[in-house]
């Protein structure tokens, strides 16, 4: 089986884009909106998803994508805590319906409610609710709600911790993925996503942690920014600072994604960072949806990179595709999503 750990619905029904629309044009007058449902059809739901998320699956020759809300629709600077609990909930609602249509294709992972400088505490409702009552593997943690101001405090910081308790308690990890960013110095996808993954990094390098969660799980994706090309600079702080190596300090808790959309930085992965911490992804239909000129295939077709590594063992293809994903992800052994059988990577 080839588990993709890192999907959005980027295609969702229009519906849901003209929700959020009327949620936020009733900011200022909430007399224009109060909590009216979501009307899409499960038609319309397998019509978004049919040409796009499904097909690639097929044609690809990837079986399960560990699927959650779109990432940059999650706007956790926008309105207040009321108004994310609300968009929260909506959106992991319809990525249940998801994989209750398709439960061979797709696991869920949830939106938390986060807003800037409200309590980590405010998300544990949703959290709760989406892994126990709609059997949803893991959550997306944002470390910046404020949409490129970063003005909470660091993710190692103990306003975090009564979050932490319950991904330990409940056996979920987290992705750490920012949302939108409303400062114009940074790029979504091209700065802020990758900005985010490398402060989120460095944030980890710099604390203790994982002595208080010795079991927390967190996945850095987009191939950890840019972590993997100055492992020797993080090496090296380390060391300046006195810690521990990365091995021992980092590497039983922090993983890392494939979602990196050239031969050589696939390349460069998977010499750097040990085969038991890279998860196969590939952010299918996201970031980067159009083909690749100079090889005709498309940017996010990522198993093809991790075919063409000359030195990966067919056991490491095992691990990247699946092992470590069930590793990460615990709860898709009980997950009903990943019932059929296994078979090796073709």
């Amino acid at each position: 089986m080839i588990i993709d750990c890192h999907g959005h619905y980027t295609t969702a029904p229009r519906e849901l884009e003209a929700y959020r629309q009327r949620q936020i044009d009733g900011l200022n007058d909430p007399s224009e909106f109060s909590s009216e449902a979501l009307k899409v059809t499960d038609d319309q739901i397998r019509a978004s998803l049919e040409n796009a998320q499904l097909k690639f699956q097929r044609e690809r020759g990837t079986d399960l994508t560990i699927f959650s809300p779109r990432a940059m629709g999650m706007g956790h600077h926008i309105g207040n805590a009321g108004t994310s609990l609300q968009w929260s909930r909506v959106c992991n609602d319809l990525i249940y319906r998801v994989c209750s249509l398709y439960p061979e294709n797709f696991a869920g992972v949830c939106q938390l409610p986060q807003s800037p400088g409200v309590p980590p505490t405010n998300c544990i409702g949703e959290l709760t609710r989406c892994v126990e009552e709609l059997g949803f593997v893991g959550c997306n943690l944002n470390p910046d709600p404020s949409g490129g101001h970063w003005s909470d405090p660091p993710l190692t910081d103990r306003f975090w911790y009564p979050l932490y308790e319950k991904m330990v308690e409940l056996s979920v990890p987290a992705m750490i993925h920012v949302s939108a960013s409303c400062n114009p110095n940074f790029h979504a996808t091209g700065a802020h996503y990758l900005n985010g993954d490398t402060t989120a990094f460095m944030q980890f390098l710099t604390s203790d942690i994982f002595k208080d969660f010795p079991t927390l799980k967190f996945i850095i994706p987009h191939g950890g920014g840019a972590v993997p090309y100055h492992w020797g600079r993080y090496r090296g702080i380390a060391q300046d600072l006195k810690r521990p190596p990365l091995r021992e300090l980092l590497l039983r808790n922090i993983y890392f994604d494939t979602c990196v959309y050239h031969q050589a930085g696939i390349d460069l992965l998977t010499k750097v960072v040990p085969i038991d911490n890279i998860l196969f992804a590939s952010e299918m239909v996201g970031a980067v949806k159009s083909i690749d000129p100079e090889t005709g295939h498309y940017f996010d077709d990522t198993k093809r990179y991790i075919e063409a590594v000359p030195w990966l063992r067919e056991e490491d293809k095992r691990k990247i595709y699946e092992g470590n994903a069930r590793n990460v992800y615990s709860r898709l052994k009980a997950s009903p999503s990943v019932s059929k059988a296994n078979r090796a990577p073709s």
